[in-house]
């Protein structure tokens, strides 16, 4: 096999890995591609591509979060990962760990990590290298690596809610969810949601949102009301699909160029919160973007009585 074929053997890999220390489709593939990069140009051939591509894109993916941060940090209102539809890399042996990596609320957990902390924990606790692959790709010691993998565990299991067991379950619920969403029914939709559910949207000022979120059942259940007339009127179309390894959807005009994709964190048979991308920067990789001011300048004007 030559490099080339190594390459593209691991390229799933090389993309969950930086996907996930770095929260973003493009720079992950940008990660990636430069990994390429830099194997393509060394003179030597690894004893192990696999260890060798995996610790040049976790570097790669460790600079660019540094420099991320600042930008996150100037960041117009919530910040969320970008919305990723299909995992690449499939690993029956450690599929529970790579599905709760990849939701929303596991990578906004990884947000609060030191750049290091979240490699480790990524290498470490989602795929399950040993501590010297690990020691080997962030150039520390194997010491300091299960000191940093240490402090990320207690992190992330602070923060970490209990996902529902059964994926069933939780698709089915949310199926049942946007049926009634799509009938604007208020008393259907609020006995979806738990008492304290939060709904916020992440626009990066680039796209309506809904101020700094909406909170509670009840408020929830009347603007999802709503939103969903005027929507239909108007030729919106909700596709039900995985976001982030969640229940979701994905929200089209009529032209089915895309809106935003929702992801529902679903909790003891119940809607905990409901996080939106609209943020067209986010959402290139899902499809053609719609004109999001536009749908709502519409949708507006449908909402509007005729006489």
């Amino acid at each position: 096999m030559n490099r080339a074929e190594e390459f593209e053997d691991l390229r799933p890999l090389l993309f969950s890995i930086a996907y996930r220390i770095l929260g973003s489709v493009s720079e992950a593939e940008d990660a990636v591609q430069e990994t390429w990069l830099r194997y393509q140009a060394s003179p030597a051939q690894p004893a192990s591509a696999k260890a060798f591509l995996s610790a040049v894109v976790t570097r790669i993916s460790i600079d660019v979060l540094r420099s991320a941060r600042v930008r996150r940090e100037e960041y117009v209102g919530p910040w969320f990962p970008e919305p990723l539809l299909t995992d690449p890399y499939q690993d029956p042996e450690r599929s529970a760990e790579l599905a709760d990596s990849l939701s929303m609320t596991a990578l906004l957990l990884l947000e609060r990590l030191s750049p290091l902390e979240r490699a480790v924990f990524v290498l470490r606790e989602v795929f399950g290298f040993d501590f010297g692959e690990v020691a080997s790709a962030v150039g520390r010691s194997q010491a300091a690596c299960r000191q940093l993998a240490m402090r990320a565990r207690r992190h992330m299991d602070t923060g970490r809610p209990r996902f529902e067991a059964d994926r069933k379950e939780r698709e089915e619920l949310a199926g049942r969810f946007f049926d009634a969403f799509r009938e604007g029914d208020v008393d259907g939709l609020r006995e979806f949601l738990a008492a304290d559910v939060h709904m916020v949207s992440d626009s990066g000022g680039k796209a309506p949102q809904w101020g700094t979120g909406i909170f509670g059942a009840g408020n929830v259940a009347r603007a999802l009301a709503a939103l969903a007339s005027p929507f239909a009127k108007i030729g919106g179309v909700v596709e039900p699909h995985q976001v982030n390894g969640q229940p979701g959807a994905i929200f089209r005009d009529r032209n089915g160029k895309v809106l935003n994709t929702w992801t529902l964190d679903i909790l003891d048979g119940q809607i905990q919160a409901i996080r939106t991308v609209l943020n067209p920067d986010k959402l290139a990789h899902v499809g053609p973007v719609a004109d999001a001011w536009a749908v709502v300048r519409e949708a507006t004007r449908a909402r509007r009585p005729t006489n």
